[in-house]
């Protein structure tokens, strides 16, 4: 029975009975299988009488299909199905910004590895050698490759009816032709980066009984996936119905479709389950990459210091199709100055087709490259200014209050200079001094091939902003279905949305937050599907801010109804009432009562939607807007390298980082995004390019594509700070992709700090240290 004569408890008494909240750091429920190497991923699914899938693709980057004969494949046994455009049941079409991609080429091919015919099979090397059987005719046609030509000559063919230019998108305010009485300028390059997640595409695919179909899946969007599958098999949205299962790693890898719509075509045609697996240089012709670069850009300043004016001229190569270019030239131009305050702004961005592998989502979307480059341009005019870097950076430096170049007015927390003071202030390592030289500890150490001959030290700055969620004008939201029932005596909550867990910790966020709202210890997850609400994309930094928010508003709802049945059977205010420790408890009476006798045999279940602040279109014309982005993050680097200048090796020595996450819901796993992002900053600075040439991709490998290694880690120290963003759930801000962007010019900027060379193109090569 209730007790209501206990003393009255304290809002510090309401904490103590609950762990694993937010600001917590609670064990991961996947992380021990993860380790163990027992978890479940999408590509150990299984099931009784399944076939095996298998994709024909394209050899060439542009051709045209004469004719495709899939006789002696069908003919092959264990064969049960040999399909080609001929067989999609819907529309022939898919894409996430732009309808331009087929499902199966119909008369040309765009891009070396574009789907061409799908084969089911009783064993995946029946499936492999009847594909190599089907006999294609294409015509060859000279490729498009350059994406700068693709912007400006009309001589090229067009590769889309519309043309080769995806987006233009221009960005000015104040003069544009303002003049300066110190002025640097440069082109700057980067390369295509893959997300090189561990776990490749990868799904099984089950026929139902309505005639529908049921995929289990790894993937970033689960009611993005299913709209475009649904359209392409000529079916209602709610007879395709997918499931998130193991996902291992995604990156903005796993937004575009790769194995979806081909696996439920095969299983409906078959009337059997089909599984779909790529291996690895199936993988790097099967999902998007991140856009190659090339970026005019030129700085103004006074002799003092004081940016005057940035221009830019900014070309991305989308590769075939649009995917996600116009959002990339959307980013790219909307923060092409940096966290910085310029007056006289003159951006321009081309989103280009070519016959070069499709590029699309990475993480970091739009903000690498031209992070890359303005930060390069800073160290460059502080060289030309004889002034220090740091407080050329400092001094220019957006705060809270700032206007944008496209207007937006920060109206939160932007602490730019004070994560190059705390950056500035961390320890730098050790100088080399006397002591016996540790061979590991050089760059190619563990080789053997340097004893500190030749090696020279430098030191690298970078700071960077990065919009959090989508926008322009994007609905952003997400959905939350919150269930609170008593269970063996004891009060559990069920929180169910479609968020993908792609390795990032939001299974771990969601009962966080539960737990938090509703006091209650036990918090179960319910598998992310499309039978409960669009939650958006595991993307733009956005889950635990909009999927926190959701979770959030529909706990308070649950909590609400809790409140209201209390008030009600014991006269109590619900205004004064609290959950804590799995009891209602009122500050004002001192009133406690058993959740579980609350709820009895009902339960509790509330759904709810949590929408951001509306955002508007860049204008066409001038880039303005009143709101391009929800948010801005905003995070630093220090880099320190040792680079043996004979042979053009780099270590990277130590890499430190501070950043603002307005609100660490999870301190532990902050680290871990910072450190991660960080990872892949590193690789896209020294030794992560698919090399393409002639559109054809030359190192489909992990052999031959390089990503680092704990070996190539060095230490960090993290100096997180939390600033509340005032409109956010909780005041977070996005963390996993900030480290990222401003890990590579830190890096590159060190390495120019120890060399004295000109790099401008990143990832930075041995050729280039060396001038081979």
């Amino acid at each position: 029975m209730p007790n209501q004569t206990s003393p009255a408890r304290t809002p510090q008494d309401l904490n103590e009975a609950i762990t694993g909240g937010i600001g917590d750091s609670p064990l991961r429920p996947d992380g021990t299988l993860k380790v163990r190497g027992e978890y479940a991923y999408s590509s150990d699914l299984w099931a009784e009488d399944m076939l095996w899938g298998a994709t024909l693709r394209s050899p060439h980057p542009y051709a045209r299909i004469n004719s495709v004969d899939i006789g002696r494949a069908l003919k092959h046994p264990g064969v049960y199905a040999v399909l080609t455009h001929e067989d999609v049941p819907g529309e022939n079409v898919y894409g996430l910004k732009v309808s331009d991609t087929p499902v199966l080429a119909e008369d040309v091919v765009r891009y070396q590895g574009e789907p061409v015919a799908l084969v089911a099979a009783d064993h995946p090397e029946t499936a492999r050698r009847a594909m190599e059987k089907i006999v294609v005719d294409y015509e060859v046609f000279e490729p498009v490759t350059d994406p700068e030509r693709a912007a400006h000559d009309e001589t090229l063919p067009k590769l889309h009816p519309e043309g080769n230019v995806v987006r233009y998108q221009p960005v000015t305010t104040g003069d544009p032709e303002a003049s300066a009485d110190v002025v640097v300028s440069d082109v700057y390059t980067m390369g295509m980066q893959d997300q090189a997640f561990l776990g490749p595409e990868s799904g099984l695919a089950l026929p139902a009984g309505d005639g529908g179909v049921d995929l289990f899946l790894a993937t970033q969007w689960l009611h993005v996936d299913q709209k475009q599958t649904a359209r392409a098999l000529g079916l209602p949205v709610e007879k395709v119905r997918f499931t998130m299962s193991g996902v291992g790693g995604a990156f903005g890898g796993r937004e575009d479709l790769s194995m979806q719509i081909h696996s439920c075509m095969l299983a409906l045609h078959t009337g059997k389950p089909v599984k779909m697996v790529y291996n690895r240089q199936e993988s790097f012709y099967g999902h998007v990459h991140r856009h190659p670069a090339k970026m005019y850009y030129e700085h103004g300043a006074t002799k003092d210091g004081e940016l005057v004016y940035v221009k830019a001229k900014m070309y991305f190569d989308g590769g075939a199709y649009a995917s996600k270019t116009p959002v990339v030239v959307s980013n790219a131009t909307s923060l092409a100055v940096g966290p910085y305050e310029v007056p006289n702004v003159k951006i321009e961005g081309w989103g280009l087709y070519t016959n070069n592998p499709p590029c699309g989502a990475m993480r970091g979307l739009g903000a690498v490259q031209p992070a890359y480059a303005y930060e390069s341009q800073m160290d460059k005019l502080a060289k030309a200014l004889g002034m220090d870097p740091v407080r050329l950076r400092q001094l220019n430096a957006v705060a809270e209050g700032s206007t944008m170049a496209t207007g937006q007015v920060l109206d939160y927390p932007a602490p730019v200079a004070e994560l190059l003071e705390r950056l500035e202030k961390l320890p730098l390592p050790p100088e080399k001094g006397a002591e016996p030289v540790d061979i590991r500890g050089l760059p190619g150490g563990l080789s053997n091939t340097t004893h500190s001959e030749g090696v020279v030290r430098g030191v690298g700055y970078s700071v960077i902003v990065k919009n959090v969620s989508y926008a322009e004008g994007v609905d952003d939201y997400s959905t939350a279905r919150v269930r609170l029932q008593a269970i063996g005596g004891a009060p559990v909550a069920m929180v169910h949305t479609a968020a993908a867990e792609v390795g990032q910790g939001l299974i771990t966020v969601q009962q966080q937050i539960a737990r938090s709202e509703l006091g209650v210890e036990r918090v179960n997850i319910h598998p992310a599907d499309t039978n409960v609400g669009d939650a958006g994309s595991s993307s733009a930094s956005r889950q635990t801010y909009v999927t926190g928010g959701a979770v959030r508003n529909a706990c308070e709802a649950v909590r609400e109804v809790v409140f209201d049945r209390v008030a009600r059977r014991f006269g109590e205010n619900s205004a004064d009432l609290s959950l804590s420790g799995g009891k209602v408890v009122s500050l004002a009476t001192g009133f406690v009562a058993e959740l579980v006798d609350v709820l009895g045999d009902s339960a509790i279940e509330e759904t709810r939607e949590y929408h951001h602040l509306p955002t508007y279109k860049m204008d066409p014309v001038t880039g303005q807007s009143p709101r391009v982005h929800v948010q801005h993050a905003f995070s630093a680097h220090r880099a320190v390298v040792d680079i043996d200048t004979d042979l053009g090796l780099v270590k990277v020595v130590q890499l430190d980082c501070a950043q603002d996450v307005g609100k660490a819901v999870n301190p532990d796993a902050v680290i871990g995004q910072i450190q991660g992002g960080s990872a892949q900053g590193l690789g896209l600075a020294v030794m992560e390019e698919v090399q393409v040439k002639d559109g054809k991709i030359r190192n489909p490998s992990f052999t031959d594509y390089l990503i680092p290694t704990i070996l190539d880690m060095p230490p960090m120290a993290v100096d997180v700070i939390e600033r509340a963003d005032p409109n956010a759930p909780y005041g977070v801000r996005g963390v996993g992709e900030p480290p990222t962007i401003s890990a590579t010019p830190a890096i590159v900027n060190a390495i120019r700090n120890a060399t004295g060379l000109h790099l401008t193109h990143t990832p930075v090569t041995p050729e280039q240290i060396c001038g081979v």
